[in-house]
């Protein structure tokens, strides 16, 4: 596989990131899961910072890219576990909410196929949440499903990344953009 392909192909899947990223974001909105909120706003700063490198032959920040992936992936499986109840964690604490804001996912009354018993409140004086009485999939799931996308497209960028990186570094240690090759015992003639 050639250096531009690969490129191209993370690229494409930094699109996708960024596309899932959002969604995610829009929906820890609606469910005032406010440490997911600031965590995704950070993976969209360094998604976006990851595209730049690519997209500019900066492999410092695909680096960074690289790295804030690994957090990410531990994020992801941290959050798929709260949800699940594994480990000991309980999707019912207050940890996604910093202890701010009564936890309420948006998916557990507005999941795929929910019946309510209770009528959405008039306006937005206030929010009161209805009780699901059932749904075709419960919310914690659609949460995990969320998560398993995110470390899918996560681990693929991951695996391009290392391989980009070691294109970019190649190209790094042996030319200097100035139109001459870069000799390691030769000092450099740039001043500043």
């Amino acid at each position: 596989m050639g250096c531009c392909s690969a490129r191209c192909t993370l690229i494409l899947l930094c699109c996708l990131q960024l596309v899932t990223a959002l969604e995610r974001q829009v929906f820890d909105f609606l469910g005032y899961q406010w440490a997911p909120v600031m965590i995704n706003f950070f993976h969209i700063i360094v998604v976006v910072l990851g595209l730049f490198g690519v997209i500019q032959y900066r492999s410092r920040y695909v680096i960074l890219y690289l790295l804030w992936t690994l957090l990410w992936v531990g994020w992801n499986v941290f959050v798929s576990c709260l949800y699940l109840d594994l480990g000991g964690l309980s999707k019912d604490s207050d940890i996604l909410t910093l202890g701010v804001s009564s936890h309420r996912s948006w998916w557990k009354d507005n999941g795929p196929r929910c019946e309510s018993d209770g009528l959405p409140s008039a306006g937005w004086q206030k929010w009161e949440p209805t009780t699901a009485l059932s749904c075709w999939l419960e919310y914690q799931y659609v949460e995990v499903l969320h998560c398993i996308v995110q470390l899918l497209v996560s681990l693929l960028g991951f695996v391009y990344a290392c391989y980009v990186v070691s294109t970019l570094s190649d190209e790094e240690d042996s030319f200097n953009f100035m139109g001459e090759f870069h000799h390691p015992s030769k000092p450099s003639q740039l001043i500043f």
